[in-house]
């Protein structure tokens, strides 16, 4: 037989560890809205594979991706996402505004600007970084299609403020 009472620390730590985490996160701000529009599962399986030129030559590869989401998100002047990754690459679009995009690897915290009819794509797969809205009188609508999320899973993954940034 096996002793319950040794389950209890371990289910305490884990517990005390998810806590930690959600203390940690970086909660938005000034997000009037961010329905999902759509999901849905690929019927057969894919594989994706996404090269990044923007001077890393990232290659990311996406064996039998499964769900997909996609987002609208509005964000009002001043507000922003918190820090966060997600668990697949995502492609995002500049609808309306101007997106100020800061890389948590980044140690000289150098923003990277998106402007409305401009598109990206986040590497995901743990890649920290968040998203401002520095307009003082223009909202920033972005559509988001996040890839490779876990079926019914959560697409976005909140993290600590990386310190890298002064804010």
């Amino acid at each position: 037989m096996k002793n319950r009472h040794m389950t209890y620390p371990v289910l305490a730590a884990i517990a005390g560890a998810a806590v930690a985490v959600t203390a940690l996160a970086t909660p938005g701000s000034g997000v009037l809205s961010a329905p999902v529009l759509a999901r849905a599962s690929f019927v057969d399986p894919v594989d994706i594979k996404i090269k990044i030129g923007d001077g890393r030559q990232e290659i990311l590869h996406i064996r039998n991706a499964r769900e997909n989401v996609v987002q609208q998100i509005v964000i009002s002047p001043g507000g922003q996402t918190g820090w966060h990754s997600h668990p697949g690459p995502v492609i995002v679009l500049i609808k309306a505004g101007t997106m100020t995009f800061y890389d948590g690897d980044d140690p000289t915290c150098s923003p990277i600007t998106y402007s409305a009819g401009q598109s990206f794509i986040d590497s995901g797969q743990g890649h920290v970084h968040i998203a401002r809205n520095e307009s003082v009188s223009v909202d920033l609508e972005l559509w988001a299609l996040y890839l490779d999320v876990p079926p019914a899973g959560a697409f976005r993954i909140d993290a600590p403020a990386p310190g890298n940034c002064a804010f």
